[in-house]
């Protein structure tokens, strides 16, 4: 669960190495059609320019508050000088090899629209090793360093460079090279597409998950973050876990470096040594401010932690009936799937933490209802609850597979799992699928009722019944 303020990151210094852009927007109105061809004649108003590409994610990071060193090929022409002139006036430092000249992305926008890209590529390629070579020098004093690959030639020999760059914690952005080539990484975030285009499938799919976990170990990598655009992020980890972090409800305005932002975000949780589902969720409420706004900018700190503390308490965690519903109601608007298991959960053991983990697996939000403590006495008998209510649920909500966790007075969830509607309703077990309570009332709204399997030789009434009597007399 994400904290609802960012610690200070002042200290922290982040080394960016990569492709850099400089992307120019031409504003204007649309006046009249042309009369040479059928095509809108603009009239130019204006012209903005803005550090794109690995420049974007070294000017999201000062921006938010953290220092910044930038190593890239950089030409020395207008574009290039501007794009100094920008980023070390914000406060990075700016470690240039010199290119024959620098990538530019020009767009047309009219009326808030963009009418048309024109790109002005340049290869770096021949510049790679000098590259690596200056990034070799400034690994000194940094605590993460963000590989930026936009296969504008910067980043040719990655493996390479990721070698010089040991032994700092590595977040990979790639674009067209097979994931294999930045093997040693902590972290690498591709898209969707590229994800597909590596596994043959999405994360969904369970062969495309099982190659991405193989990939993951032969490749000494933690982690897979993989961005989907309205749809938020996945990080699969090696253990096979997936993290589903949907994303935030905002107005979308402009996807534009994006991206970078969450890069940048993604680099800090990192270098804070949070868990990589943490640092994506960071990185995630940061790409919903950066869609907010017009082309590519960067978020700022107090932006940020404006985000971080406006975010509901329902995202994770213990909640209340009513914020659940809520909580599940946005989710749900945004197209996630949402699994619903209860019990009394008194003493937490490997059995349940097997199957809570299944649980996850069968949709992207998991709901954990919890008897409270007068049911369970109910239930079970003298001498239960062993732990108390708010001890069972702050457990439960430690969990990486658990969402968010609810208690219910009744001696059934029926009540809740009306109100709520879960797509799936689960229990572990031996329990046959007609016996499992609410697979009736669920099944009527068009809902799927599943049993996993049972982790044999574990219950909660057996390991009481052995701590109070540990010689089986």
């Amino acid at each position: 669960m994400l904290p609802n303020a960012l610690p200070s990151i002042a200290n922290l210094h982040v080394l960016v190495v990569g492709d850099v852009m400089l992307d120019r927007y031409w504003h204007g109105n649309v006046e009249r059609i042309s009369q040479e061809a059928p095509v809108p004649v603009v009239g130019i108003s204006g012209v903005d320019d803005r550090p794109g590409g690995a420049a974007n994610v070294a000017l999201n990071l000062v921006s938010l508050g953290a220092q910044c060193t930038l190593v890239s090929a950089v030409g020395e022409d207008e574009a290039g000088m501007i794009l100094r002139e920008r980023l070390e006036a914000a406060g990075v430092r700016c470690a240039f090899v010199p290119a024959p000249g620098t990538t530019m992305k020009l767009r047309m926008v009219s009326g808030g629209q963009q009418l048309i890209r024109a790109d002005f590529d340049v290869d770096a390629s021949a510049q790679a090793a000098a590259v690596v070579a200056e990034a070799e020098r400034h690994v000194g004093g940094c605590d993460v360093a963000v590989v930026e690959d936009y296969d504008k030639g910067s980043i040719a020999q990655p493996q390479n460079l990721l070698a010089r760059l040991a032994p700092l914690p590595v977040l990979v952005d790639p674009k067209a090279k097979t994931l294999a080539q930045y093997t040693g990484a902590k972290a690498i975030k591709p898209n969707e597409a590229e994800f597909i285009a590596a596994f043959g499938g999405p994360l969904t799919d369970v062969h495309a998950k099982q190659q991405a976990v193989s990939f993951l170990h032969d490749a000494s990598i933690d982690a897979l973050v993989v961005t989907q655009g309205a749809r938020g992020i996945r990080v699969l980890t090696t253990d096979g876990q997936v993290h589903a972090i949907p994303a935030r409800p905002v107005d979308v305005f402009d996807v534009t470096g994006a991206g970078d932002t969450a890069a940048a975000a993604l680099a800090l949780g990192l270098a804070l040594d949070w868990s990589i589902a943490q640092a994506a969720e960071l990185a995630n409420v940061a790409a919903g401010v950066a869609v907010t706004r017009s082309g590519t900018a960067a978020v700022s700190g107090p932006e940020l932690a404006e985000a971080l503390a406006g975010m509901s308490g329902s995202q994770r965690g213990v909640v209340s009936q009513s914020a659940l519903l809520g909580a599940v109601a946005q989710m749900r608007g945004g197209g996630e799937r949402i699994v619903f298991t209860n019990g009394c959960f008194d003493i937490l053991h490997a059995g349940h933490v097997a199957y809570l983990a299944q649980a996850r697996e069968l949709g992207d939000r998991l709901v954990v209802a919890v008897n409270d403590d007068a049911s369970v006495a109910r239930l079970k008998g003298k001498g239960r609850p062993v732990n108390t209510l708010h001890r069972r649920m702050t457990v439960l909500a430690g969990l990486a597979s658990v969402d968010w966790v609810v208690s219910f007075s009744d001696d059934t969830p029926e009540p809740l799992l009306a109100a709520l509607k879960p797509d799936v309703l689960v229990k572990g077990g031996d329990y046959q699928l007609d016996a499992v309570v609410g697979a009736e009332l669920v099944r009527e709204y068009g809902g799927e009722v599943r049993v996993l399997s049972e982790v044999a030789d574990l219950s909660t009434t057996n390991i009481v019944k052995k701590i109070k009597n540990p010689e089986g007399d």
